[in-house]
């Protein structure tokens, strides 16, 4: 047994060995090395600049707006989401499993296409402006909705699939013993779901917390999150020190985000005994019902179809007419905001994410194999590890990379690689969600079996493992590689002026004044929007039944 059980954990740390390695080179190594440089000064720590930092004017109002915004963003998007939770996992509907795809949409768009989307619909000469003379991007209501528009798919992904698993027969149970319908719901159903709750709340805070793209766009120069303040520190005004300081402050607090969310996730899975979600779903029935699936598709028809409507109409929109000309535009240079045709970034994007998608695979399958293995506590922290890419400053990692990585054998600030490698941080958390829930379903007495008759490892892998998750693979993959299409906030320091990726595109267009360069930035975004969606919905017909919410897991998909 003591020979079993070093074998499992020299397993473990062979697994890990690549993942760490990955998370050493282009994560930690960067984020050390610029926040290293702002509060470095004559080879000595000059510690005292965060005090200065935290109490200069102005910072104090970046942090307070971050954190209202976050909490505001999450508050509307958990009041328009959690009723979707419930259509989504307790009725039964024509249509509901494109629509759940359609959903989830938003989610995988780049935030520069989510900002672009909004102002057409909410900013100065969008439809709502030459239709009825309303504008809401003076304030923060556009920042808002963009949020919640983003996120939706999170509470109703994170609580629905939950939801969906609970045994409706406890509430009803609950009610033949004479509690009414609301009463039995919140002393039976609304326990079992305040974690995933909770869960969804604060995966939506870090997401809003972190917010860059929506900001940059939609807040102008009068709101700034942590994350444009770093951008503007870093880019603009080269004050390094102060941009280290909020990177830290970021990192802190984003580390306890993650640390909440591990206690709460792991609190869930202990405590509730979860059933097969397929015949738990039925047709409505009484106007309560119907009602709620009324509301339901309004809230996705208006927040979520409507803005990428608005997409696709300002993208065809030339001279009072509709025609083809911002796309047609794409393959020339006349705006002079490139050196390359803009039509170039779909064909350099489709590359970057397809090595992206390749790095995050092996990077997050090997994880995940290693994080199958519950037993130490080493393995849990990093599993919280793998998330801080997610909720650290992009700017921040993508700066890091050129001071960081401009040195032998590290010498990569002119190669192309360093793109998909910004992009594979993003996507290794999507591939360890979608497929440790797989793996962990996987029957543990098949591993002994093989391991009996004399399998190695790696052998009982391939012949027990891979075929079970080929399928999250896939899936896997696609998430990957929709993330890594919109990655933007680290790719705007790294991408080469004659390489641009769609969203870095995107951001110089809007950037630049003129209606030419307006049209290209709702064409191209257009055009990553489908692609976008068209991956969704290849993954919505691949999904997994562990993925859905198997043994051992709690919902369809949780970051």
């Amino acid at each position: 047994m003591r020979r079993g059980g070093r074998r499992g954990v020299a397993v473990r740390l062979a697994l890990l060995a690549v993942p760490l390695a990955f998370f050493a080179l282009f994560f930690a190594y960067p984020v050390a090395a610029i926040t290293g440089r702002g509060l470095r000064a004559d080879g000595a720590w000059q510690l005292s600049r965060a005090l200065d930092v935290l109490t200069a004017p102005g910072i104090g109002d970046v942090l307070w707006f971050t954190l209202w915004q976050a909490a505001a963003s999450t508050a509307l998007t958990l009041a328009l989401g959690l009723p979707g939770a419930y259509v989504f996992a307790r009725l039964d509907f024509p249509g509901k499993r494109l629509l759940h795809a359609v959903v989830t949409v938003p989610f995988v768009l780049p935030t520069v296409v989510t900002g672009a989307a909004f102002l057409a619909l909410l900013g100065r000469g969008g439809l709502l402006d030459e239709r009825w003379g309303i504008r809401l991007d003076d304030g923060v209501w556009a920042i808002l909705l963009a949020h919640a528009f983003f996120n939706y798919a999170v509470v109703v992904r994170t609580v629905g699939g939950l939801w969906a698993q609970l045994d409706p027969r406890q509430e009803e149970a609950a009610r033949v013993l004479g509690a009414g319908r609301f009463a039995a719901w919140r002393r039976v159903t609304l326990p079992a779901l305040a974690p995933s709750v909770a869960a969804a709340g604060l995966l939506v805070f870090l997401f809003t917390f972190t917010s860059f793209g929506v900001i940059q766009i939609l807040g102008g120069p009068r709101y700034a999150t942590l994350e444009v303040e770093i951008y503007r520190r870093t880019a603009q005004l080269l004050d390094l020190p102060t941009a280290a300081v909020l990177t830290l402050l970021q990192l802190a607090l984003v580390a306890a985000l993650l640390g909440a969310h591990a206690l709460i996730t792991r609190r869930a899975e202990s405590a509730l005994a979860l059933t097969d979600p397929a015949g738990n779903a039925a047709r409505p029935r009484g106007g309560a019902q119907w009602a709620l699936l009324g509301g339901t598709l309004a809230v996705i028809a208006l927040l979520l179809l409507l803005p990428l409507a608005v997409l696709v109409e300002r993208s065809l929109s030339v001279d009072g007419g509709y025609g083809l000309a911002h796309y047609r535009a794409l393959a020339g240079t006349e705006s002079g905001t490139f050196v390359v045709a803009p039509w170039e970034a779909i064909g350099t994007s489709l590359r970057y994410a397809a090595v992206a998608t390749a790095i995050a695979l092996a990077v997050g399958g090997l994880a995940a194999a290693a994080l199958t293995r519950r037993a130490a506590r080493f393995t849990r922290g990093f599993d919280a590890l793998l998330m801080l890419p997610l909720g650290t400053s992009a700017v921040t990692v993508g700066f890091g990379f050129l001071i960081a990585l401009d040195e032998p054998p590290l010498d990569l600030r002119s190669s192309w690689i360093l793109v998909p490698l910004a992009q594979a941080l993003v996507g290794v958390p999507f591939v360890v969600r979608v497929l440790l829930p797989v793996l962990r379903a996987v029957d543990e007495r098949l591993r002994e079996a093989a391991a009996v008759l004399g399998a190695s490892p790696l052998r009982a892998w391939r012949e027990v493992d891979l075929p079970l998750v080929r399928r999250a693979l896939l899936v896997a993959a696609g998430f990957a590689f929709a993330v890594s299409l919109g990655e933007f906030g680290a790719t705007v320091f790294i991408a080469r002026a004659d390489a641009p990726t769609l969203p870095v595109a995107v951001a110089r267009l809007l950037g630049r004044a003129g209606e030419l360069n307006y049209g290209q930035a709702m064409a191209l975004s257009t055009v990553l929007m489908l692609v976008c969606a068209l991956t969704l919905l290849a993954l919505e017909s691949l999904r997994p039944a562990a993925w859905r919410g198997g043994r051992g897991g709690r919902g369809e998909w949780v970051v």
